[in-house]
C-alpha cells in the first residue's frame, strides 16, 4: 500500500490523530432563537474490503415527510431534556441498529442552523471492531461506506452562488454516491476534514444550502 493510501488506514494511529486534532479543536454553538435542536453522528468504522477509515452515510427513503431521497448522517431531534452526544447515539441505534457508547465518541464539530429550522451539532463517534449494520427501511433506503480519501478530494468544496443568500451553497462530489452531495451534510462533512484529518479550524455554518434541502 502506497503512503498515500495509508494516511487513510482504519487503526490506532489514524484513532490517535483524530483525537489530537479533535482535542484542540473548540466547538461554536448556534445562538439563533426558533431553531430546533438535532444531532448527527460522524461514524468512523473500517471498509472492511479495503481495510481504508470510511464515514457511514444514508440515503434516506424518498417518501419522508422530511428529506427525503436524501443524503444524510445518522441524526434526528433531541427529546426532550436529551443531551447531543446521547440523541445522536440514539439515532444511529435507531437508524442502523448500531450500539455505540460514550467511550466512543471523539468530540463534537460546530452547530450548524439548516434552512429547515434546526440547530444540528455533530458528533464524531469511533466505531472499532466487527461493526454489523440492521438499517431500519422505514428511516434508510441505503447505507454507504465513504471513504475518508475520497472526502480529502482537492475538489472539495465546491461553491456556487446562492439566490437567497450572500454565502455561496457548499458541494461535493463523492465517486461512492456517484453523486453531489450538498450542505448542510456536505458542509458538516467537510468542517470533519478539515479539522479531523488536516487539523484545520475551519468553520462552515455560512455556507448557504440549495432549496431542495429546506424541506
Amino acid at each position: 500500500m502506497d503512503r498515500l493510501l495509508q494516511s487513510y488506514v482504519f487503526g490506532p494511529d489514524l484513532l490517535s490523530r483524530f483525537q489530537a486534532n479533535l482535542g484542540s479543536f473548540k466547538a461554536l454553538t448556534v445562538e439563533q432563537p426558533g431553531l430546533r435542536d438535532a444531532a448527527v453522528a460522524i461514524v468512523v468504522t473500517e471498509h472492511k474490503e479495503t481495510g481504508e477509515a470510511c464515514v457511514l452515510m444514508t440515503l434516506r427513503p424518498p417518501k419522508l415527510n422530511r428529506h427525503g431521497g436524501q443524503y444524510a448522517l445518522p441524526g434526528g431531534r433531541l427529546d426532550e431534556g436529551e443531551l447531543e452526544v446521547n440523541a445522536a447515539l440514539r439515532e444511529l441505534h435507531e437508524e442502523l441498529g448500531l450500539d455505540l457508547g460514550a467511550d466512543d465518541v471523539l468530540g463534537q464539530l460546530d452547530q450548524f442552523p439548516t434552512r429547515s429550522g434546526f440547530r444540528v451539532s455533530p458528533i464524531v463517534v469511533w466505531a472499532p471492531g466487527e461493526v454489523q449494520l440492521c438499517p431500519d427501511p422505514s428511516e434508510v433506503a441505503q447505507v454507504f461506506h465513504l471513504p475518508l480519501r475520497e472526502l480529502d478530494s482537492p475538489d472539495i468544496p465546491r461553491l456556487e452562488d446562492s439566490d437567497n443568500s450572500d454565502h455561496p451553497i457548499l458541494s461535493g462530489f463523492f465517486p461512492t454516491l456517484g453523486h453531489y452531495m450538498y450542505a448542510p451534510t456536505a458542509a458538516i462533512l467537510y468542517q470533519f476534514r478539515e479539522i479531523v484529518l488536516r487539523g484545520k479550524t475551519t468553520r462552515v455554518s455560512h455556507y448557504d444550502q440549495p432549496t431542495f434541502a429546506w424541506k
